[in-house]
């Protein structure tokens, strides 16, 4: 009997749908390898995916517990996902006496869900950090040109006591 991953996986290959590079595997409790992708990004064409699959093999639009089932993903993750989903109008949820079921709307609209939400939060930060530690290195840098200038100054002047202490040798000598 096949696994769902399997299944998965073959129906991926048959639909063009390139995942082995999206998924990396972990071992659940029982040992078995289960697939875990790496980003939301990923998660969402799975996601797609998964609801086309689904589609194909029964005939019929598939529910929420058919996508968690088949990708191994909780509900409510599933639920977080298809949220964002059908804010974008790339997926879209009918109810009816069969319980909910959910279409693929534009499977293109995943690609503009990320493009729109641009940087990550992490992103975002960092850049933050280095604005804000702009200000700093600028200061530390003005602080340090003024050490040299008075570095230059003190051996100057040092250099110039020098030179008179040894004039004042010379002309005594003489």
């Amino acid at each position: 009997m096949k696994t769902a991953s399997g299944i998965f996986m073959f129906c991926c290959a048959f639909f063009g749908i390139e995942v082995v590079d999206m998924l990396q595997f972990r071992e659940n409790k029982s040992g078995e390898k289960i697939m875990k992708p790496r980003s939301e990004y990923e998660q969402a064409h799975l996601v797609v995916a998964a609801i086309r699959l689904l589609e194909y093999q029964k005939n019929s639009p598939p529910s929420v517990e058919d996508v968690s089932r088949m990708l191994q993903f909780s509900i409510e993750q599933t639920e977080r996902i298809l949220r964002k989903l059908i804010q974008f109008q790339a997926v879209d949820r009918a109810e009816g006496a069969y319980g909910t079921r959910l279409f693929v709307k534009d499977h293109l609209a995943v690609e503009a869900l990320f493009k729109a939400e641009g940087e990550s939060g992490l992103e975002k930060e960092i850049k933050k950090f280095q604005e804000n530690r702009k200000p700093i290195s600028q200061k530390i840098e003005s602080i340090q040109a003024e050490q040299r200038e008075k570095k230059k100054n003190l051996f100057a002047e040092l250099e110039k006591k020098l030179k008179g202490g040894a004039d004042k040798t010379s002309t005594v000598e003489k």
